[in-house]
């Protein structure tokens, strides 16, 4: 006995059968329309998603004895041998097995003889991606100026491994993966065409395991029907799956939300007693709280039945609280392979959950001994109980003044520090970094302007300089006064001859603003003097 596959039964033999893809679409069949079909057409995608059956659909558009159509009759005899694949104008040709360069030249050869059979000659070449670097130079030429009764229609799963002459020559169309509900209901369809029983939840489960090919999930919808005896049931294609039971799914959440982590051992316990791959149990586990996401931002996202499996979690997780677990899931799956094993990986990822819980008092987090309480809301558990009203309001005894701080002592002050606390900026700070402590009195402060620096020193700046220091020791009647010392021929002053080589050393800028940089400390009698540098006087 013959039986013909769901995959090939019900593939698409026209462009409004096609499932998804409307992009490509309404592109083709508006160049149909208006006779301006391009003569090399490159489909691109991933397995099962319309790439061999966009391009014999085109095929018996061309060739449809009414006439070149976007709605082929599949009724005349060239639509019908094309459907049955014995049309002699359609060579079809698998690239994988036919990659030397000496294939491509004998099929060339025969590309400037007439059709024999039809209107136009296609040339379906599946896989293209697969022939040689040279197979590839061989078909520049006639990419670029084609006979007007060829059409090339190529099929890759890969188009970057094309070569860009091959890729500039061809009008390319990249399909996209089907989506869930595309192909939950293009089974629907089909199972209500073959008087077959099914429920929606199967077939989204289906669907999902299809992973946007629509040939892969008619491949696992027939062997639903075999195994669940030609029904298809929830239970049967998650026993052929091996996927876990909402219902297990479910009780693991509502552990999560009570905080009892003892059922919510017992739940993994119960997962694996069914021998499920834990990798799919985690990759269930995040589609949870992804629902439960969506469900609380966008209820009417959920069908009915998810509306009825989640809606009693909605009100118990907070937004924050799914972000959370959503995240730790997907980051669990990424580091499941580091995991000693994938059940030990799953457990961590359960128990991470319960740990990211706010606490529900001293007991939080450790299961009680006689079960534990339901718990309302983990939103909730965060939010402070309601204060009692106040009977009255006790009069509040006065509080001790603070103990004023005393002000700054002149005595010992350290110039370099006191620019640090005082935050100068600008034309402020370069003279303060050029001035140095050449007096200090009980009411007076004398500072010495480096002759680098005077020009800077201006009355404004000496005003903010004056000011900053009053406020900072508290003493509105400090005296600040700027002297300005005479320069010799060398450019120093008569003071800074008379300095030491230690006191000239310190007081240069770039050694001060190491000091401030680094909060650092001159330890006394550390220079040392070094006779092999120029000058008399160098220190290290």
């Amino acid at each position: 006995m013959s039986y013909l596959a769901l995959a090939r039964k019900w593939r698409p033999r026209n462009f409004s059968e096609l499932v998804g893809q409307s992009h490509v679409r309404t592109a083709l069949e508006n160049a149909l329309g208006q006779g301006h079909l391009h003569p090399a057409l490159l489909f691109s995608g991933t397995r099962g998603v319309g790439k061999t059956t966009l391009a014999r659909i085109i095929s018996r558009s061309l060739n449809c004895e009414t006439g070149v159509t976007a709605t082929p009759c599949g009724e005349c005899s060239a639509c019908r041998e094309i459907e049955e694949g014995r049309f002699v104008d359609l060579i079809e040709i698998d690239a994988a097995s036919r990659t030397k360069v000496e294939d491509t030249r004998e099929l060339l050869d025969n590309v400037p003889y007439a059709p024999a059979r039809g209107r136009f000659k296609v040339y379906l070449i599946d896989e293209v991606h697969m022939l040689s670097k040279h197979s590839f130079n061989a078909l520049l030429k006639t990419l670029e100026e084609p006979p007007g009764h060829v059409q090339f229609l190529f099929a890759t799963t890969d188009p970057q491994k094309l070569p860009i002459t091959i890729l500039s020559r061809c009008l390319q169309f990249h399909l996209k993966r089907i989506s869930v509900d595309d192909i939950a209901q293009r089974m629907r369809f089909i199972l209500g065409e073959e008087n077959i029983q099914a429920e929606d939840d199967g077939l989204r489960r289906l669907a999902r395991a299809a992973d946007g090919s629509l040939r892969d999930g008619l491949s696992l919808l027939d062997q639903a029907i075999a195994f669940g005896g030609g029904q298809v049931t929830d239970d049967s294609v998650r026993d052929m799956l091996g996927s876990i039971e909402r219902r297990d799914l479910l009780a693991l959440a509502s552990a999560i939300a009570d905080q009892d982590s003892a059922v919510a051992w017992q739940a993994i316990e119960h997962i694996a007693e069914q021998g499920l791959d834990f990798a799919e149990v985690l990759e269930e586990f995040c589609r949870l709280w992804q629902r439960l996401a969506v469900g609380q931002q966008v209820p009417e996202a959920l069908d009915e039945l998810e509306q009825a499996d989640l809606g009693p979690l909605l009100e118990r997780f907070s937004a924050a609280d799914l972000q959370v677990f959503y995240q730790i899931a997907v980051n669990a799956r990424r580091d499941l392979d580091w995991a000693p094993d994938p059940r030990s990986g799953f457990e961590m990822t359960v128990l991470r959950t319960l740990a990211f819980l706010p606490d529900q008092g001293p007991a939080a987090g450790a299961a009680p001994a006689g079960g534990a309480a339901p718990r309302a809301s983990v939103a909730a558990a965060a939010k402070p109980a309601t204060a009692a009203p106040v009977q009255a309001r006790a009069t509040a005894a006065p509080q001790p003044a603070p103990a004023a701080q005393p002000a700054p002592s002149l005595d010992g002050v350290q110039w370099n520090t006191l620019i640090k606390q005082l935050d100068f900026s600008g034309s402020t700070e370069v003279v303060a970094q050029g001035c140095r402590i050449a007096g200090q009195e009980e009411q007076q402060l004398t500072l010495e302007v480096s002759p680098q620096v005077q020009a800077l020193c201006t009355a404004s700046v000496e005003t903010r300089m004056r000011e900053a220091l009053r406020q900072h020791f508290s003493r509105p009647d400090l005296v600040v006064k700027f002297e300005r010392p005479a320069k010799t021929d060398s450019g120093e002053s008569v003071e800074d001859i008379a300095r030491s080589p230690e006191e000239k050393f310190l007081a240069l800028p770039s050694v001060q603003k190491a000091i401030d940089m680094f909060d650092a400390e001159i330890q006394p009698g550390s220079f040392r003097m070094h006779s092999d540098a120029p000058g008399d006087n160098a220190i290290h």
